[in-house]
């Protein structure tokens, strides 16, 4: 049965307060790792010319490192309620690195795609260290503390694209995964060496732990709804980041590669908003700000139909549409943790877990209906389907009573 797990994590019920310098350590190993995912994506093209893979098929370099991540995140990530968490984290980190090296040494299409399996499996120990980090402070800061991390995890996301894009661009794709290979072999070593250990002890077999999660599901509503108000919001956002590129490379504005990994660095500002959103949780003001975020993100949409595109303020209102949009889809991230990360410290992981793959879902659909409504419609109906992304969860967000988050 659930009741049965004992944890021992102190920081919950004493008031103990992490180091500045442990959140910074947290930060930056969550934003290396989750760029892992984020990589191949921009330079699938030269990945698929040397490995002779197809137009057809060179999807599936992207297709099979988010079927590792999600898959990882339904499996691996709840075994952070069940065993030890700085080994967890370190081994399902090496399993990523394994990934990455065989992806640069890859002289084959069927080898690369399983390393982009494994890379994906990896990239999960981010959502092993998330709920680590909260775990490490009292509720008080947990907002902060979390939101400091998840600045790190975003930033890595919203760099991953535009740094392996110039990296190519000035050596080869193979540079980007050796260089991520040796950052994840330095990362092991230090986050075991330095982190404590969170010992868990868990009476119940893995299945039934599984099985506990749907009974999650049923008996949470706060998670449904956070998880459902991000599954818009990310599903938002994944289309935006995965159309923007065609729209800036089309006869709009005809840009280069170097040219969209700008724009991509530029909208990555966008990610400061993740600690604001972490001090505004901690101050009890989770509704408003996530109906401040869901109307930005609608905004961010909007805007772009104010001039036509080709335009150098239409580039310009771009650019604001990529910042308002990371803003706010960082904000709701972050509160969203925040309010499953209070529920109950004994099913953390497994919250995470679930929170995280029902966003990531959305995520999925996002891209996929990005490029296709792009390809027949345009900007303009890709953009109307962001907006409709938001106006869905805002819509669900209203008929929140004003004692639920």
């Amino acid at each position: 049965m659930i009741n049965k797990t004992k944890i021992v994590d102190a920081p919950d019920a004493l008031t103990t307060q992490i180091s500045a310098w442990l959140t910074l350590l947290f930060a930056c190993a969550c934003g290396l790792t989750a760029a892992n995912i984020y990589y191949a994506q921009p330079i699938i093209g030269p990945i698929s010319t040397e490995l002779n893979l197809s137009e057809a098929t060179a999807g599936l370099i992207v297709t099979l490192t988010q079927i590792g991540y999600g898959l990882g995140l339904l499996l691996v990530v709840p075994l952070g309620d069940m065993f030890e968490n700085r080994r967890l984290a370190v081994s399902i980190l090496g399993i990523g690195a394994i990934g990455l090296l065989i992806s640069a040494i890859s002289n084959s299409a069927v080898l690369f795609l399983a390393a982009s399996f494994l890379v994906g499996l990896g990239s999960v120990t981010v959502q092993i260290l998330v709920p680590f980090a909260a775990s490490l402070s009292p509720e008080a800061t947990r907002g902060r503390v979390v939101g400091n991390v998840m600045s790190g995890l975003l930033l890595g996301i919203m760099l991953a694209r535009p740094v392996s894009s110039l990296i190519t661009s000035f050596s080869t794709w193979r540079t980007v995964f050796y260089l991520s290979f040796f950052v994840m072999l330095g990362l092991a070593l230090l986050l075991r060496i330095v982190l404590p250990k969170r010992e868990m002890k868990v009476n119940i077999p893995y299945a039934q732990m599984l099985a506990s999660m749907a009974r999650l599901v049923r008996n949470t509503p706060a998670l449904r709804r956070r998880a459902l108000y991000h599954a818009c919001m990310f599903g938002a956002f994944s289309l935006f980041w995965t159309t923007i590129p065609l729209v800036l490379a089309g006869p709009d504005f005809g840009m280069n590669q170097q040219g969209i990994a700008l724009f991509a660095l530029l909208g990555a500002a966008g990610a400061i908003a993740a600690p604001l959103a972490g001090r505004v949780a901690d101050r009890g003001w989770i509704r408003p700000a996530t109906a401040v975020a869901l109307i930005m993100e609608i905004i961010a949409f909007a805007i772009t139909h104010v001039v036509p595109l080709g335009s150098k303020i239409s580039l310009t209102i771009l650019v604001l549409s990529g910042i308002l949009l990371d803003f706010a889809v960082s904000t709701n991230l972050v509160l969203g943790q925040r309010v499953i990360f209070v529920l109950s410290p004994e099913y953390r992981s497994r919250l995470n877990g679930l929170y995280m793959t029902t966003f990531f879902c959305g995520g999925a659909i996002g891209s996929a209906l990005g490029t296709w409504v792009y390809a027949y419609y345009g900007w303009i109906g890709a953009s109307t389907i962001g907006i409709a992304f938001g106006v869905i969860a805002l819509v669900y967000f209203l008929t929140e009573r004003n004692h639920q988050q």
